[in-house]
């Protein structure tokens, strides 16, 4: 019996790097027993985030021109006060997309747009080993 459940692993660079993980996503759904169900996606930890976006270099670089603009790296932050840890803005950004993602899954192939990628976001202001759970539900 394959696992309901995996862990992906990442080395990121922070500061709203943007990683493609559609591929590991696609290949633990052919992994599981049961072909239709809904796959979640999490990231543990309040600096990351998973969402979908169209992986293209244009969009992910206009993506992180948005973030910077909403939620700018340089703003004052009352966390960063208490916690002198200068991350109060990744914080934010990781609030504001979330730290999950459900997406169904029907004959082992996720139910996708045919330009839809699942990506994590590291918006924590330093390099970080990352952990991102994959769970199924038939």
């Amino acid at each position: 019996m394959a696992s309901r459940f995996k862990k992906i692993r990442l080395s990121t660079k922070g500061f709203a790097d943007v990683i493609d993980i559609t591929a590991e996503v696609r290949g633990f759904i052919d992994e599981v027993d049961e072909s239709d169900g809904l796959l979640t996606v999490m990231v543990p930890g309040a600096t990351g985030a998973v969402t979908t976006i169209e992986y293209e270099s244009g969009l992910v670089n206009d993506f992180k021109k948005l973030l910077e603009e909403l939620i700018p790296q340089d703003g004052y932050y009352e966390h960063n006060e208490r916690w002198g840890d200068g991350n109060g803005f990744s914080h934010l950004r990781a609030s504001l997309l979330g730290p999950s993602l459900t997406i169904p899954f029907k004959s082992n192939r996720p139910l996708l747009g045919t330009w839809q990628q699942v990506v994590f976001c590291d918006f924590d202001n330093r390099r970080r080993e990352r952990e991102i759970v994959l769970s199924v539900v038939f």
